[in-house]
């Protein structure tokens, strides 16, 4: 019989356990003991303990992940913000406002993205440590510190802490993966030698290369310099400079054949000037789709298949008769090379690393150019040699071979969606730093290439009254200048990257140097023919500016988009210039074959207005093309004065 009990309550108290004990189930006696059970405490005070420590021990854990993904993202973040201060250029103030609105986008999508990676539930640093630490079987080699060996189960031992112990063991091996992953990204952000010294030299933040384990060596030694890869550069590189060799090749043949051509078929300037840039019509017509076919099927397919078409083209124009089978024979040449540079291109960005497509551009377009110095001392010898139609048929072989060879070694791309596609196209063309650039891009390279493809031969045989021979060796100086200017200019851009200026600053120069060269031409200044017309050549090669600052406008998704875009204008402008040019000359009667100095003096000079009118929107811009410029100032409202 339990024992009966007396207590005084509060009134307010007594009014609660009357009110509890209505319940049928519930009695006053049975809610008083609970109550005093709970406060006093099972009998079993040991398990209770227990309880408490493991709740105890989950939160220390929970506090400790914590602690530790907060100094992963701050080490993050610094080494982010170090990098981004070290190579950042600073931007012209014109740029300043749709960098802002690009930015804003871009933040947006960011946010966004961040959404979905916290909807997760796991982090995204986190997931790959974890990742990279569970590829290392033994993480602790044999003479390893003490404490940190592997464990034993010992009888007597106690179970608690042998997961105690095999908890500080996961948590040791994640920190050296977080140090490790952290020396990775920096090792792989800071590839130059002299500036991760200065780091190492600085504040101490980044660990010695030599620090890291072997398995990460080889893996940063395989992906460090992607150039000195042989393979890659036999199965990428290689096959694209081949098929660009002979796009340049088909581009300024037409300089030594126009007196051959004009001679057996009859041909009058404009005819000339016609059949040259037809070459450059079908081309530019073809920049939009093959920049979207790159984009969605990669360099691989698209460049075998239209050299194919190019080849045929050049079969053709081989067995013309007439000047129409000729026009449409140098038609399918121009489609089927059309893709030859933003081919090239899109597969250094797509296999090379990103800092260095600058330089490569450079080699690309220099080793391409050596297809201008073919076609002009070479092909002059095997001109009477073998005669034109005999080498357009060798041409043709040369072309064909190409295309195999690029189907059948170089990797095969990604594939991209035909909807984002589309979406990338759209957003090249309404970006306004586009618009700054292609004016003055088009202009001077496409009347660099008009000129080195046709009208400098005419020039230097009518106006400098060279012979043949004379005007080969100079066109042969030309193509030596556009093959040095293409890797000088790659060389430069690349250098002043580092020293933080921008390619589009270089462009702005060359430019200037171009417009003033041709000044001195119109003129006829007493100045060395050689190093007139060399300049002039060597702008052709400036390509890899334009190509350089679209790198830096537009992810490399867009890549093959945003260069077939640019390179339209300049293949457009070259057919502008090249055709016109002829148009204009017609209007002089030519004496004993030649046309007066006065005509290309005006034809000339009419072309150089439009490239002065674009040098001057190009470096000083006051016209704002989108209106949504205006609200730019709102995303950087909150940069300093002299940030902005």
């Amino acid at each position: 019989m339990k024992p009966r009990v007396g207590v005084y309550l509060s009134e307010g108290m007594a009014a609660r356990l009357a009110g509890a004990a209505k319940n049928p189930r519930a009695t006053k006696s049975a809610l008083v003991e609970a109550a005093l059970g709970h406060y006093l405490g099972s009998d079993d005070a040991i398990g209770d303990n227990a309880t408490v420590a493991h709740h105890l021990a989950g939160l220390s854990r929970q506090l400790e992940d914590i602690d530790r993904n907060l100094r992963i993202a701050n080490e993050t973040a610094a080494l982010h913000a170090r990098f981004h201060l070290a190579v950042t250029p600073l931007m012209p103030a014109g740029e300043q406002g749709a960098a802002c609105a690009l930015g804003a986008e871009r933040f947006e999508e960011f946010a966004a993205q961040v959404g979905r990676r916290v909807d997760l539930g796991v982090p995204l640093i986190r997931e790959t440590i974890d990742r990279v630490s569970a590829t290392r079987t033994t993480p602790f080699a044999e003479g390893e510190p003490s404490g940190t060996g592997s464990t034993v189960y010992e009888p007597g031992v106690q179970a608690s802490s042998v997961v105690d112990d095999a908890s500080v063991k996961i948590a040791a091996v994640r920190e050296d993966a977080a140090t490790l992953g952290l020396q990775a990204v920096e090792a792989a952000l800071f590839t130059d030698a002299g500036t991760s010294r200065a780091i190492e030299e600085g504040e101490g933040a980044v660990p010695s290369r030599r620090s890291a384990p072997p398995w990460l060596t080889a893996a940063r030694q395989v992906a460090k310099d992607p150039v000195e890869n042989r393979s890659l550069i036999l199965r990428v590189f290689l096959p694209f400079v081949f098929g660009y060799y002979i796009a340049y090749l088909f581009r300024t043949i037409n300089a030594v054949m126009a007196a051959p051509l004009a001679m057996e078929l009859g041909l009058g300037a404009d005819d000339l000037g016609l059949l040259t840039s037809v070459y450059f019509l079908t081309f530019a017509a073809a920049q939009i789709p093959i920049g979207i076919l790159l984009d969605r099927y990669g360099p691989r397919r698209v460049q075998s298949a239209l050299l194919v078409i190019a080849a045929v083209g050049s079969t053709l124009f081989a067995v013309s008769d007439h000047f129409l089978m000729l026009l449409v024979g140098r038609a399918l040449i121009g489609l089927g090379v059309a893709s030859a540079m933003t081919a090239g291109l899109k597969a250094l960005v797509l296999w090379f690393p990103g800092d260095r497509v600058p330089l490569l551009n450079g080699l690309m377009v220099m080793l391409g150019a050596l297809g201008a110095v073919t076609a002009t001392l070479p092909a002059d010898l095997l001109l009477d040699w073998i005669g034109w139609r005999e080498l357009f048929g060798m041409f043709a072989a040369l072309t064909a071979a190409s295309a195999v060879v690029i189907y059948l070694i170089v990797p095969e791309a990604t594939p991209v969606p035909s909807g984002a596609v589309a979406a990338g196209l759209k957003k090249v063309y309404a970006d306004p730093r586009f618009w700054r650039v292609a004016p003055l891009s088009a202009s001077c390279i496409g009347t660099a290439w008009a000129l080195q493809g046709l009208w400098a031969a005419q020039w230097f045989k009518d106006v400098e009254g060279l012979d043949r021979a004379g005007v080969v060796i100079h066109l042969f100086a030309m193509a030596v200048a556009l093959s040095l200017g293409a890797i000088l200019l790659g060389v430069a851009a690349d250098r002043l990257r580092r020293r933080g200026v921008g390619p589009g600053s270089l462009l702005g120069l060359v430019a200037a140097a171009f417009i003033a060269t041709q000044f001195a031409l119109i003129l006829r200044l007493p100045l060395p023919s050689y190093l007139q017309w060399a300049v002039v050549a060597a702008v052709g090669a400036a390509t890899v500016l334009g190509f350089a600052i679209l790198g830096e406008y537009f992810p490399k998704e867009l890549a093959g988009r945003a260069n077939g875009a640019l390179n339209l204008f300049h293949i457009a402008a070259a057919f502008v210039v090249q055709y016109a040019t002829g148009v204009v000359l017609q209007h002089w009667t030519p004496q004993a074959g030649h046309y007066p100095e006065i005509a290309y003096q005006t034809a000339f000079a009419l072309n150089l207005a439009l490239q002065v009118v674009a040098w001057i929107w190009f470096m000083f811009p006051r016209v704002r093309i989108d209106s949504r410029q205006k609200l730019t100032r709102e995303p950087c409202s909150n940069l300093r004065p002299g940030m902005r």
